[in-house]
């Protein structure tokens, strides 16, 4: 590290600490050379999540266009405020967790889908009109009865 008082570039760290709840490393360094102290700060640098839309353009991942989508799915429906903040916080952890950093919209589109279809299925089937944008009303009716087959309970549990 370069001394910010005489350009020296050794330097030995006297104390470390962690600063801003743990994120970033806190240094305080001695220059070799001219005895001066000086501090430092150290922090991950995360490389950004980039979304490829359908048309192949890539732009960096923003939750809060997924929030938007949902609360636009949930209007009007008993999904609280908490639930929403879940389904963002469940999207952005999964896809900030994969290896790969680059995700295409469909993966996104999916992993807001599978959330909403266990917290309404009302708001489910508006985001996926909105989101599969349905050619006509058959592709619409293969989804709804997708949704309707996965509800209907199983012989076993009717005692059958």
């Amino acid at each position: 590290m370069r001394c910010v008082y005489c350009g020296g570039m050794d330097s030995r760290v006297v104390d470390s600490r962690p600063a801003e709840e743990g994120e970033v490393i806190r240094r305080r360094r001695e220059c070799e050379r001219c005895g001066r102290r000086f501090t430092t700060y150290e922090k991950v640098e995360m490389t950004p999540m980039l979304v490829v839309k359908k048309d192949g353009r890539r732009e960096p991942f923003d939750p809060e266009k997924i929030r938007q989508g949902v609360v636009k799915s949930c209007e009007k429906r008993p999904v609280s405020a908490l639930e929403i903040d879940g389904i963002v916080a469940g999207v952005e952890s999964q896809a900030l967790s994969q290896l790969d950093r680059e995700i295409p919209t469909k993966e996104i589109g999916e992993l807001v889908m599978e959330r909403l279809r266990g917290i309404d299925e009302v708001a489910y089937i508006r985001f996926a009109c909105v989101y599969r944008n349905f050619e006509d009303i058959r592709s619409f009716m293969d989804v709804l009865s997708h949704l309707l087959d996965s509800r209907a309970p199983s012989p076993e549990t009717n005692g059958g």
